[in-house]
Order: structure tokens, then C-alpha cells, then sequence
């Protein structure tokens, strides 16, 4: 089995990205949080992700995001990038960059914003791994790209060689498990589930592991219930994910019709972060706003009940 097709397996938690009070990279606090991460037991780290803003990021900033958590992971574990951009070519520029800075691999989506169709984005998954000497997974996240990667299109990359795995955030749990079931007969493609909230069922299903945004707040529990998962424990399993569902109600602080579900997730990830110590502040990129007092507190209780001490 090459570098190339290694599976990926176990919490892969997409790193969020903290900010300074005017808006640039906070280096000591990203750092912060890939020792929170690492003390966890994470797998790896995907930098650049949604959770990561991403989007929001300019070139200039990702490059620095990228640079700071190779440098803390230190090799520990595998770092997977983001190379989200609305085309091809954009695509292949932006995963040069992340293996000259250290990428181990590139996670990509469907073309977007131009209208696209299946022969297409399956000539630019093509021409990305083509483009690139290191593993390329596929993020398939229909919500923010408006295309959904089908099991059949998927797999039959996987068989080609083009893909090495795929981060499955359709939130089509069918779909799910009808690529869990080719993936059988794939020995080296990863497929990894980004919905946080049923982790279990998915690795029941045949998941090799997860990528969770709730996992910055709390690796140690994504951790243990992935663990309790490959060893059948699955009553343990039910009961970890319990509990991150109820820890999950964290998004709920958020005043309703003030923000999109975007920014009330990534707002409410970086204040428990910062709640917990981790960051040093809860500031978002524009045109997001940073939760406010009221929202915080109702954070801070959500984290007592869930038992997530400041470090």
C-alpha cells in the first residue's frame, strides 16, 4: 500500500482557525490549539476546512495557517489541506502551495460557483491528482458547493487511483452507507464522515472515522468514542455520542435570526474554545460577527454540563 492510497482512519478534527481582535492569525493560539488536539489522540489534523474559514481566509492567510500547523504537529500526525477553490486550475495552484508548506494530502471539493456536471467534476478530480505527488481526498459538502458527489462517481475514482478517500458532509446518510459498502473493496480509500452528531451509526455503517467540527471543543471525546467504536463497544459509543449531541446544543447559544448556520457554528466552536482557555479570542472573519456576552454565558453552560473544564 503506497503513501498515496495509506487509508486514513480515526479523528481528523478540521482545525479551526483563531484570529487576533483585528482580524489577522492568532499564531500562539493556533498553536494552542493543535496541543489541545494532539493531547486528545487525534489521527490527524485538516487544516483549511470549513471549520477552518477557509473561505474566508486570503491566500496569504492560509499559507501562514498552514505553515503554523505543520510546524506544531511536527510530524506527529498526518496534516490534510484544504485546496477548496471555485475551479481546477485554482485547485491545483492552491495544493502545490500546501505540499511545498507540508501537506501530507489535499482535500478537495466539486467545482463551484460555475455551473458544472458530473463528466466535469470528474475530469477535475482527474486533473488535480494528476497535477499532485500526494494523496487527494474529496469533500463532498453539497450545502456550500451545490453539487453532490455520488458513491457510484466516487468509487469509481477510488478504483482508478484518482482518490484516496473522501469527507463525506452531504448529510445523505443512504448515500453514506451505499459508499461504505463499495469501499470494501478498496483497501487503501478512506471514507471519513463529517456529521458529528451520528458519528457511531457511521462508523457502524463502515466508517473509517470522522472529521468533526465539535472535535476542536472536544477531541478527547470524539477519541473515545472512535475507540470504543473498532473495539465493538458500541453501548460505550452510543453514550460518548449522547453526550456530544447534548454538547452540540453549544450552536443553540446563538440568538436566533442573527447569523447564518455557518457563523453559528464557527462562533460557537471558537467561544468554547476560548471559554476553555484554548484561544484568546472568539473574533470572526467578516462579514461573520463575534458572539456577544449573553451567548457566551449560554456557551459556558453548555460546557459545565458537558463536563469540559478550562484547561
Amino acid at each position: 500500500m503506497t503513501a498515496r492510497t495509506l487509508r486514513r482512519t480515526g479523528v481528523i478534527p478540521p482545525v479551526v482557525t483563531p484570529l487576533t481582535a483585528d482580524g489577522e492569525i492568532d499564531r500562539p493560539s493556533l498553536e494552542r490549539v493543535v496541543d489541545h488536539l494532539l493531547d486528545g489522540g487525534v489521527s490527524g489534523l485538516f487544516a483549511l476546512g470549513s471549520s477552518g474559514e477557509t473561505a474566508y481566509l486570503t491566500h496569504g492567510q492560509q499559507d501562514e495557517v498552514i505553515k503554523v500547523i505543520t510546524a506544531a504537529a511536527a510530524g506527529q500526525v498526518p496534516v490534510l489541506v484544504g485546496a477548496i477553490e471555485t475551479t481546477t486550475n485554482r485547485a491545483i495552484e492552491r495544493a502545490r502551495v500546501a505540499a511545498a508548506l507540508g501537506a501530507e494530502a489535499v482535500v478537495v471539493t466539486a467545482p463551484f460557483y460555475t455551473r458544472t456536471h458530473d463528466t466535469e467534476i470528474d475530469r477535475h478530480f482527474r486533473d488535480v491528482a494528476a497535477a499532485l505527488d500526494l494523496p487527494v481526498l474529496a469533500y463532498d459538502v453539497p450545502v456550500c458547493v451545490h453539487s453532490k458527489l455520488g458513491p457510484e462517481l466516487l468509487l469509481e475514482l477510488a478504483a482508478d487511483g484518482v482518490l484516496a478517500g473522501v469527507k463525506d458532509s452531504s448529510g445523505d446518510d443512504g448515500s453514506f452507507r451505499r459508499l461504505a459498502l463499495g469501499a470494501r473493496e478498496l483497501p487503501g480509500f478512506s471514507v471519513l464522515t463529517g456529521h458529528e452528531l451520528v458519528v457511531d451509526a457511521m462508523m457502524l455503517a463502515g466508517a473509517d472515522g470522522s472529521v468533526p467540527g465539535l472535535g476542536n471543543v472536544d477531541p478527547h471525546g470524539y477519541v473515545r468514542l472512535h475507540e470504543a467504536a473498532v473495539r465493538g463497544d458500541w453501548a460505550t459509543a452510543k453514550a460518548e455520542q449522547d453526550r456530544l449531541v447534548d454538547l452540540f446544543d453549544i450552536i443553540r447559544a446563538v440568538s436566533p435570526g442573527t447569523a447564518s448556520a455557518t457563523a453559528a457554528g464557527l462562533g460557537a466552536f471558537k467561544t468554547a474554545l476560548m471559554l476553555r482557555g484554548v484561544i484568546t479570542t472568539n473574533v470572526m472573519s467578516p462579514p461573520m460577527r463575534r458572539l456577544d456576552a449573553a451567548e457566551t454565558a449560554r456557551i459556558a453552560a453548555c460546557l459545565d454540563r458537558a463536563g469540559l473544564a478550562r484547561l
